[in-house]
């Protein structure tokens, strides 16, 4: 007969009563910070705790002899399963949906800065691709409004080397390489293609806009082969 759940595993003495290990180690763990984290036993976000250990050498259970430190770990609330501290690495599902929102805008605000704005077909395709990110009130004359003000911003969009300069790299890193990591190769390109698509609503690719484009799939680790693949892939239209 199999033992009663909960026993399994345990050492059972005289009358069924568990029996207690001659020797072992315990530890004691320390709570020393909590917060939010995405659990990837649970499979979403919950609250977890940091914690470090004290391993102790017991006899018949009873601490005797310290053994050192352990930890720290990640220890989820709701599962009690412990992980490494790089757990804490991974976004939540809020910071991962709000990470993804400003990539898309970021890299369709800097197709619109490389390509202008005065094709309304552009500026309806720009709307679409950050509306579908999750920035659902965004509208043309935001986009443009926010172009516009970049533009006077002297260093940061236009720069003297042209739109794609350095200043306008950097933004589109700070946005797109956080985020990379945590994307599939097709969610990736997925970015990738948006902006592609936004730069094509008025015609073919400028060479302002490939430049730009070129920067995007570099962020998001996309080898130059692949960032290539995928551009012509947008020109084609499908059949």
């Amino acid at each position: 007969m199999l033992p009663a759940r909960g026993q399994r595993g345990r050492k059972v003495g005289i009358n069924g009563i568990p029996s207690i290990r001659a020797f072992g180690v315990r530890t004691s763990w320390t709570t020393v910070g909590d917060g939010e984290f995405f659990c990837s036993d649970c499979g979403g976000d919950r609250n977890y705790r940091r914690r470090t250990g004290r391993r102790r050498f017991t006899v018949f259970g009873v601490p005797v002899l310290p053994r050192g430190l352990t930890g720290p770990v990640v220890e989820c609330t709701a599962c009690h399963a412990h992980f490494g501290t790089d757990a804490l690495d991974h976004p939540t599902t809020a910071r991962f949906s709000a990470m993804l929102r400003d990539a898309v805008h970021t890299v369709a605000l800097a197709v619109l800065a490389a390509g202008g704005t005065e094709s309304r077909t552009v500026r309806e395709t720009a709307v679409a691709a950050v509306r579908g990110a999750g920035i659902t009130d965004c509208t043309e004359d935001q986009l443009t409004t926010m172009i516009e003000a970049l533009a006077a911003d002297t260093g940061r969009f236009v720069t003297d080397t042209g739109p794609c300069g350095a200043a306008l790299a950097i933004e589109l890193h700070e946005a797109l390489e956080p985020l990379a990591p945590h994307l599939a190769p097709a969610g990736r390109e997925s970015i990738l293609l948006q902006g592609a698509r936004i730069a094509l609503a008025d015609g073919p690719y400028s060479p302002s806009e490939r430049e730009v484009l070129a920067t995007v799939g570099s962020a998001l680790q996309l080898c130059a082969d692949d960032t290539a693949r995928l551009l012509a892939t947008a020109r084609t239209p499908s059949p």
